[in-house]
């Protein structure tokens, strides 16, 4: 058996309000509310970025399981907002955690999925016993254009995997992914923002690759969606989970306990894995879970999961939940959001 030993997340305390931004802008902000279904997003403080952001996510992965940083012997990063260009983000935290000199790292991207790309790697490494145990992590600082639909979604977060073979506490019984070209949201070298396909987004990339993983992975495990306790998927908006969910057969029930993306945004390479994260903090031993990740350029890695009686354990430690992160918050006006987000650096626009 194996799958994820422990697993912890990270979301920055800052916050700001989508109606903030859509006053800067001149936009009706019941128009924006209601079209993404977002309360708040997370923003970064001014020295955080997707290493702190991640080293944090692994530290608290490592508290909960009761783990030192020696026993990763591979640590793979997915994220679309690196800090460098050339040096891996994998060393980084290797170094801050403490791991062996002798071990596996590196950076993966793949748009919202490169997380949990990271994850499939690490359990194949598992199964083939190349490695005992090893952390896969997502985490971004996301990016959105002033005055352009994203920013009022793109926020902040991390969450760190530890998968193994002792000590399971939710076991992976399998993992598909399906893949396309399809151009629907890309970023080229030395660009600061993204550029989308707006409504090409949704049916074409998010919607087609969503439903056809997930149906791929009913299909394998010959399950239905009333044979699920739990299904999370990754949460570009609040409205695009929540209505894959009802396409598919799913109910509120169901989708509720890992529906983050409202108050905190899209944490992008941390959306699915941190809605598992929150849905690993209360799910109980014989808990089945649907957990389909997306990113654009585009593909889906979906996971079937079964929660086993080791999770009573992680849950007891005290550690902070996902749902304790959500009520230490400090609001930011949009002057001092544009700051800490470095839109602006002394007066001068930088892009």
């Amino acid at each position: 058996m194996s799958g994820i030993v422990s697993y912890g997340s990270y979301i920055p305390r800052y916050r700001i309000k989508p109606e903030e931004i859509a006053r800067v802008w001149g936009v009706d902000p019941e128009t924006i509310k209601n079209g993404i279904f977002i309360l708040s997003k997370s923003v970064p403080s001014p020295d955080e970025d997707v290493a702190t952001i991640s080293v944090e996510s692994a530290r608290n992965a490592l508290r909960r399981g009761g783990l030192k940083g020696k026993a990763i012997e591979a640590i793979y990063v997915g994220s679309e907002s690196h800090p460098y260009a050339v040096k891996p983000t994998a060393t980084i935290v290797s170094a801050a955690i403490g791991t062996d000199f002798s071990m596996f790292a590196a950076d993966y991207e793949f748009a919202c999925k490169a997380g949990t790309a990271g994850m499939q790697n690490v359990l194949g490494m598992v199964n083939s016993g190349i490695i005992k145990t090893g952390m896969a992590i997502g985490s971004d600082t996301s990016q959105g254009a002033p005055g352009d639909v994203l920013e009022y979604s793109a926020s902040a977060g991390g969450t760190a995997m530890i998968i193994g073979k002792e000590n399971v506490a939710a076991e992976i019984k399998s993992t598909l992914s399906v893949t396309s070209d399809t151009p629907d949201f890309w970023r080229r070298e030395g660009q600061p923002y993204p550029t989308h396909g707006e409504r090409f987004t949704g049916e074409p990339a998010y919607f087609r690759h969503i439903t056809t993983a997930s149906k791929m992975m009913m299909d394998r495990m010959g399950t239905k969606p009333e044979d699920y306790d739990y299904v999370v998927f990754h949460q570009p908006n609040g409205k695009f989970p929540t209505r894959a969910a009802k396409m598919l057969g799913f109910t509120e029930k169901q989708y509720n306990e890992g529906l983050l993306t409202p108050y905190i945004g899209n944490t992008y390479s941390g959306s699915m894995m941190m809605g598992l994260s929150s849905t690993l903090d209360v799910a109980k031993g014989g808990d089945r879970i649907l957990a389909v990740s997306f990113g654009s350029g585009a593909g889906s890695d979906a996971f079937h999961i079964e929660v086993t009686d080791e999770i009573e354990k992680l849950q007891g430690r005290k550690v902070t939940t996902v749902k304790d992160m959500l009520k230490d918050v400090k609001f930011l006006d949009y002057a001092i959001y544009a700051k800490f987000k470095r839109k602006i650096v002394f007066g001068e626009e930088i892009e």
